[in-house]
C-alpha cells in the first residue's frame, strides 16, 4: 500500500498511461518513503460526458481532496 487511481479522459495510449503510472509511483515512493513494490496504480478512462458526474463525486464532494483543480469541468465538453 499505497494505491494510486488516475482518472482521465479517454484517448491516451497504454504507453502514456504506463509512463504516467511509473512516474507517479516513483514520486510517491521518494516523497513518503514507501517500498516501491507496495505501490499499485490503476487508470480509469472517461468520456467528457461521463467526467461531468465523476467530477462532482471526485472533486466537488470529495472531503479528502488535497489538491483542487482550477478549471470548469464543462470545458472538457468543448473539445
Amino acid at each position: 500500500m499505497p494505491h494510486i487511481v488516475i482518472k482521465m479522459l479517454k484517448g491516451r495510449t497504454d504507453e502514456q498511461k504506463k509512463a504516467a503510472a511509473e512516474k507517479l509511483a516513483a514520486a510517491l515512493t521518494e516523497t513518503i518513503g514507501c517500498n516501491p513494490s507496495h505501490v499499485s496504480v490503476s487508470v480509469e478512462d472517461f468520456t467528457p460526458e461521463e467526467w461531468q458526474e465523476q467530477y462532482q463525486i471526485e472533486v466537488v464532494e470529495n472531503q479528502n481532496l488535497v489538491l483542487k483543480p482550477d478549471y470548469d469541468p464543462k470545458d472538457v465538453l468543448k473539445k
